[in-house]
Protein backbone atom coordinates (compact mmCIF):
# COMPACT_ATOMS: atom_id res chain seq x y z
CA UNK A 1 0.00 0.00 0.00
CA UNK A 2 1.10 3.44 -0.75
CA UNK A 3 2.43 5.72 2.43
CA UNK A 4 -1.30 6.51 4.26
CA UNK A 5 -0.22 10.28 3.97
CA UNK A 6 -0.71 10.69 0.49
CA UNK A 7 -4.41 9.46 0.25
CA UNK A 8 -6.00 13.23 -0.26
CA UNK A 9 -2.79 13.74 -3.06
CA UNK A 10 -3.94 13.20 -6.94
CA UNK A 11 -2.96 10.30 -8.78
CA UNK A 12 -1.47 12.61 -11.68
CA UNK A 13 1.03 13.82 -8.67
CA UNK A 14 1.16 10.66 -6.86
CA UNK A 15 2.91 9.47 -10.10
CA UNK A 16 5.52 12.68 -10.12
CA UNK A 17 5.54 11.57 -6.52
CA UNK A 18 6.54 8.25 -7.22
CA UNK A 19 9.25 9.34 -10.35
CA UNK A 20 11.05 11.53 -8.22
CA UNK A 21 11.13 8.36 -5.76
CA UNK A 22 12.26 6.24 -9.00
CA UNK A 23 15.12 8.47 -9.56
CA UNK A 24 16.48 8.51 -6.38
CA UNK A 25 16.66 5.56 -5.98
CA UNK A 26 18.04 4.35 -9.50
CA UNK A 27 19.65 7.42 -10.63
CA UNK A 28 20.99 9.04 -7.38
CA UNK A 29 20.05 12.46 -7.99
CA UNK A 30 17.27 14.49 -9.88
CA UNK A 31 16.06 18.38 -10.19
CA UNK A 32 12.93 20.51 -10.33
CA UNK A 33 13.65 19.69 -14.87
CA UNK A 34 13.43 16.34 -14.59
CA UNK A 35 9.71 16.50 -13.37
CA UNK A 36 8.82 19.50 -16.00
CA UNK A 37 10.50 17.68 -18.73
CA UNK A 38 8.77 14.07 -17.97
CA UNK A 39 5.46 15.32 -17.15
CA UNK A 40 5.00 18.63 -18.93
CA UNK A 41 4.12 20.75 -15.78
CA UNK A 42 5.32 24.40 -14.88
CA UNK A 43 8.28 25.06 -12.67
CA UNK A 44 6.02 26.12 -9.40
CA UNK A 45 4.09 22.63 -10.13
CA UNK A 46 7.43 21.31 -9.84
CA UNK A 47 8.55 22.86 -6.64
CA UNK A 48 5.64 22.06 -4.93
CA UNK A 49 5.99 17.93 -5.75
CA UNK A 50 9.44 18.58 -4.42
CA UNK A 51 8.24 20.03 -1.34
CA UNK A 52 5.71 17.75 -0.81
CA UNK A 53 8.29 14.54 -1.40
CA UNK A 54 11.13 16.43 1.11
CA UNK A 55 8.03 16.65 3.93
CA UNK A 56 7.38 12.91 4.00
CA UNK A 57 10.62 11.22 3.03
CA UNK A 58 13.07 13.91 4.75
CA UNK A 59 15.68 11.22 5.31
CA UNK A 60 15.44 10.42 0.96
CA UNK A 61 16.97 13.28 0.13
CA UNK A 62 19.49 16.44 0.40
CA UNK A 63 20.18 19.20 -1.63
CA UNK A 64 23.54 20.31 -3.10
CA UNK A 65 23.73 23.41 -3.37
CA UNK A 66 26.66 23.35 -5.71
CA UNK A 67 25.51 21.00 -8.18
CA UNK A 68 22.11 21.97 -7.89
CA UNK A 69 20.60 19.12 -7.32
CA UNK A 70 18.50 16.45 -5.28
CA UNK A 71 20.85 13.62 -3.85
CA UNK A 72 19.74 9.76 -2.46
CA UNK A 73 20.62 10.05 1.35
CA UNK A 74 21.78 6.97 2.67
CA UNK A 75 19.03 7.05 5.01
CA UNK A 76 16.63 6.24 1.81
CA UNK A 77 13.77 4.13 2.46
CA UNK A 78 11.16 4.05 -0.88
CA UNK A 79 8.29 5.65 -0.59
CA UNK A 80 6.36 3.71 -3.11
CA UNK A 81 6.12 -0.41 -3.18
CA UNK A 82 7.13 -1.81 -6.44
CA UNK A 83 7.54 -5.19 -7.48
CA UNK A 84 10.56 -6.29 -10.20
CA UNK A 85 8.78 -6.36 -13.19
CA UNK A 86 7.95 -2.23 -13.03
CA UNK A 87 11.75 -1.63 -11.83
CA UNK A 88 13.00 -3.65 -14.90
CA UNK A 89 10.22 -1.78 -17.24
CA UNK A 90 10.90 1.22 -16.18
CA UNK A 91 14.63 0.53 -16.55
CA UNK A 92 14.43 -0.37 -19.83
CA UNK A 93 11.37 0.72 -21.07
CA UNK A 94 10.94 4.73 -19.55
CA UNK A 95 8.93 5.21 -16.17
CA UNK A 96 5.34 4.31 -17.29
CA UNK A 97 2.35 5.07 -15.92
CA UNK A 98 1.78 1.48 -14.46
CA UNK A 99 4.63 1.96 -12.14
CA UNK A 100 1.83 3.78 -9.35
CA UNK A 101 -1.21 1.50 -8.78
CA UNK A 102 -2.29 -2.16 -9.93
CA UNK A 103 -0.32 -3.88 -12.39
CA UNK A 104 -2.68 -4.96 -14.66
CA UNK A 105 -1.84 -5.12 -19.00
CA UNK A 106 -5.30 -3.51 -20.98
CA UNK A 107 -5.29 -6.70 -22.48
CA UNK A 108 -4.91 -10.74 -21.22
CA UNK A 109 -0.68 -10.91 -21.11
CA UNK A 110 1.61 -13.36 -20.34
CA UNK A 111 5.49 -13.63 -20.46
CA UNK A 112 8.04 -16.35 -19.73
CA UNK A 113 9.09 -17.02 -16.41
CA UNK A 114 12.07 -15.82 -14.71
CA UNK A 115 14.01 -18.05 -12.82
CA UNK A 116 15.87 -15.35 -10.98
CA UNK A 117 14.81 -11.53 -11.08
CA UNK A 118 17.69 -9.21 -9.99
CA UNK A 119 17.97 -7.78 -5.89
CA UNK A 120 16.07 -4.38 -6.55
CA UNK A 121 18.56 -3.19 -3.95
CA UNK A 122 21.93 -4.53 -6.00
CA UNK A 123 20.25 -3.15 -8.96
CA UNK A 124 19.67 0.41 -7.74
CA UNK A 125 23.28 0.31 -6.70
CA UNK A 126 24.34 -0.40 -10.21
CA UNK A 127 22.50 1.82 -12.23
CA UNK A 128 23.26 4.79 -9.53
CA UNK A 129 27.09 4.10 -10.52
CA UNK A 130 26.30 3.40 -14.18
CA UNK A 131 24.39 7.12 -13.99
CA UNK A 132 26.70 8.75 -11.80
CA UNK A 133 29.92 7.08 -13.46
CA UNK A 134 31.40 5.63 -10.32
CA UNK A 135 33.36 2.51 -10.00
CA UNK A 136 32.07 0.85 -7.23
CA UNK A 137 33.42 -2.62 -5.27
CA UNK A 138 31.65 -5.73 -5.73
CA UNK A 139 31.71 -9.52 -4.17
CA UNK A 140 31.02 -11.86 -6.84
CA UNK A 141 30.24 -15.28 -7.40
CA UNK A 142 32.36 -16.75 -10.84
CA UNK A 143 31.69 -20.35 -11.88
CA UNK A 144 34.87 -20.47 -12.54
CA UNK A 145 36.78 -18.97 -9.13
CA UNK A 146 34.53 -18.79 -6.61
CA UNK A 147 33.49 -15.51 -4.74
CA UNK A 148 35.75 -12.56 -5.32
CA UNK A 149 36.22 -9.35 -4.64
CA UNK A 150 36.14 -6.74 -7.93
CA UNK A 151 36.23 -3.07 -8.49
CA UNK A 152 34.32 -2.45 -11.63
CA UNK A 153 32.97 0.25 -13.75
CA UNK A 154 29.35 -0.29 -15.12
CA UNK A 155 28.20 1.53 -18.24
CA UNK A 156 24.96 -0.61 -19.20
CA UNK A 157 22.15 -3.26 -17.78
CA UNK A 158 21.35 -6.02 -20.19
CA UNK A 159 19.19 -8.74 -20.56
CA UNK A 160 19.85 -11.55 -22.49
CA UNK A 161 16.65 -13.31 -22.03
CA UNK A 162 17.77 -15.54 -19.51
CA UNK A 163 19.64 -13.19 -16.68
CA UNK A 164 20.09 -9.53 -16.40
CA UNK A 165 23.76 -8.65 -16.40
CA UNK A 166 25.65 -5.55 -16.21
CA UNK A 167 28.07 -4.91 -18.42
CA UNK A 168 31.29 -3.01 -16.97
CA UNK A 169 34.72 -2.58 -17.31
CA UNK A 170 36.81 -4.83 -14.79
CA UNK A 171 39.64 -3.80 -13.13
CA UNK A 172 40.66 -7.05 -12.03
CA UNK A 173 41.38 -8.62 -15.24
CA UNK A 174 42.04 -5.37 -17.07
CA UNK A 175 38.65 -6.03 -19.73
CA UNK A 176 35.16 -5.40 -20.22
CA UNK A 177 32.79 -7.79 -19.14
CA UNK A 178 29.48 -8.87 -18.61
CA UNK A 179 27.96 -9.61 -14.73
CA UNK A 180 25.24 -11.41 -13.79
CA UNK A 181 23.51 -9.39 -11.32
CA UNK A 182 21.88 -12.23 -9.06
CA UNK A 183 25.55 -13.45 -8.87
CA UNK A 184 26.46 -10.07 -7.04
CA UNK A 185 26.39 -10.75 -2.89
CA UNK A 186 27.44 -7.34 -1.93
CA UNK A 187 27.96 -3.66 -3.24
CA UNK A 188 30.48 -1.32 -1.72
CA UNK A 189 29.76 2.12 -3.48
CA UNK A 190 30.95 4.36 -4.94
CA UNK A 191 35.01 3.73 -4.80
CA UNK A 192 35.81 6.11 -7.04
CA UNK A 193 35.22 8.46 -10.54
CA UNK A 194 36.22 6.14 -13.72
CA UNK A 195 39.17 6.32 -16.06
CA UNK A 196 38.96 7.78 -19.25
CA UNK A 197 40.09 3.92 -20.57
CA UNK A 198 37.21 2.46 -18.60
CA UNK A 199 34.37 4.10 -19.97
CA UNK A 200 31.43 2.81 -22.52
CA UNK A 201 32.77 4.38 -25.55
CA UNK A 202 36.31 2.30 -25.44
CA UNK A 203 34.38 -0.92 -24.81
CA UNK A 204 34.98 -2.12 -28.12
CA UNK A 205 32.78 -5.16 -28.32
CA UNK A 206 29.83 -3.22 -27.06
CA UNK A 207 30.33 -0.10 -29.68
CA UNK A 208 31.05 -3.05 -32.40
CA UNK A 209 27.67 -4.29 -34.36
CA UNK A 210 27.72 -7.74 -36.66
CA UNK A 211 25.47 -8.74 -38.84
CA UNK A 212 23.73 -12.47 -38.28
CA UNK A 213 22.78 -14.00 -41.52
CA UNK A 214 19.76 -15.96 -40.72
CA UNK A 215 18.12 -18.77 -42.75
CA UNK A 216 16.00 -21.82 -42.35
CA UNK A 217 17.86 -24.53 -40.93
CA UNK A 218 18.92 -26.96 -43.93
CA UNK A 219 17.38 -30.03 -42.05
CA UNK A 220 13.60 -28.96 -42.12
CA UNK A 221 11.69 -30.23 -44.68
CA UNK A 222 8.93 -27.14 -45.00
CA UNK A 223 11.61 -24.42 -44.98
CA UNK A 224 8.38 -22.10 -46.31
CA UNK A 225 7.03 -22.12 -43.00
CA UNK A 226 10.45 -20.45 -41.28
CA UNK A 227 10.70 -18.00 -44.19
CA UNK A 228 6.79 -17.04 -43.25
CA UNK A 229 7.56 -16.71 -39.61
CA UNK A 230 10.30 -14.69 -40.25
CA UNK A 231 9.36 -12.77 -42.65
CA UNK A 232 12.38 -13.44 -44.83
CA UNK A 233 13.73 -11.80 -47.76
CA UNK A 234 15.67 -14.34 -50.33
CA UNK A 235 15.41 -16.91 -47.58
CA UNK A 236 17.44 -15.15 -45.18
CA UNK A 237 17.09 -12.66 -42.40
CA UNK A 238 19.48 -10.47 -41.33
CA UNK A 239 19.51 -9.21 -37.96
CA UNK A 240 22.27 -6.17 -36.53
CA UNK A 241 23.13 -6.94 -32.74
CA UNK A 242 25.65 -5.53 -30.54
CA UNK A 243 29.04 -8.01 -30.64
CA UNK A 244 28.71 -8.36 -26.69
CA UNK A 245 25.51 -9.65 -27.03
CA UNK A 246 25.89 -12.02 -30.05
CA UNK A 247 26.26 -14.94 -29.04
CA UNK A 248 23.57 -14.49 -26.14
CA UNK A 249 21.04 -13.80 -29.14
CA UNK A 250 22.12 -16.91 -30.55
CA UNK A 251 21.48 -18.89 -27.87
CA UNK A 252 17.79 -17.54 -26.66
CA UNK A 253 16.85 -17.99 -30.44
CA UNK A 254 18.05 -21.87 -30.64
CA UNK A 255 20.25 -21.21 -33.57
CA UNK A 256 22.86 -24.14 -34.75
CA UNK A 257 26.02 -22.28 -35.36
CA UNK A 258 27.46 -25.69 -36.34
CA UNK A 259 29.75 -24.96 -39.75
CA UNK A 260 28.17 -28.01 -41.10
CA UNK A 261 24.62 -27.50 -39.35
CA UNK A 262 24.41 -30.85 -37.88
CA UNK A 263 22.82 -29.95 -34.55
CA UNK A 264 19.86 -32.15 -34.36
CA UNK A 265 16.39 -31.38 -32.61
CA UNK A 266 12.73 -29.47 -33.08
CA UNK A 267 14.52 -26.33 -31.05
CA UNK A 268 16.56 -25.69 -34.04
CA UNK A 269 14.29 -23.63 -36.84
CA UNK A 270 17.31 -21.59 -37.51
CA UNK A 271 21.38 -21.76 -39.29
CA UNK A 272 23.74 -18.99 -38.49
CA UNK A 273 25.04 -19.06 -42.70
CA UNK A 274 27.70 -16.65 -41.89
CA UNK A 275 29.57 -18.07 -38.71
CA UNK A 276 33.25 -17.47 -40.37
CA UNK A 277 32.97 -13.83 -41.19
CA UNK A 278 31.89 -12.75 -37.65
CA UNK A 279 33.65 -15.42 -35.48
CA UNK A 280 36.99 -12.86 -35.38
CA UNK A 281 34.37 -10.02 -34.27
CA UNK A 282 32.26 -11.11 -31.49
CA UNK A 283 32.59 -13.76 -28.98
CA UNK A 284 30.49 -16.93 -30.13
CA UNK A 285 31.42 -19.72 -27.61
CA UNK A 286 28.26 -20.01 -26.11
CA UNK A 287 26.55 -19.98 -29.12
CA UNK A 288 24.68 -23.88 -30.03
CA UNK A 289 27.35 -25.83 -32.20
CA UNK A 290 29.98 -23.10 -32.32
CA UNK A 291 33.60 -24.62 -32.21
CA UNK A 292 36.81 -22.14 -32.84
Amino acid sequence: MINNTFNNVSQSQLERLAYIDFRLDFLGEMNRGDLVLRFGIKDAAATRDITLYRNHGALNVEYDNQARVYLRRSTYQPLFPRNHRQVLTAISSGFGDSFIGSDNSVIPFDGPVELGSPDINVLAAVTRAIHQHHVIGINYLSLSSGESYREIAPHSIANNGLRWHVRAYDRKNARFADFVINRITAVDEPTSKLAQHERAENDLDWNTFVELELVPHPQLDHVECIKQEYNMTDSMLTVTVKSALAAYALRRWNVDCSPDHHLVGDEFHLWLKNTATIADKASLIIAPGYTK
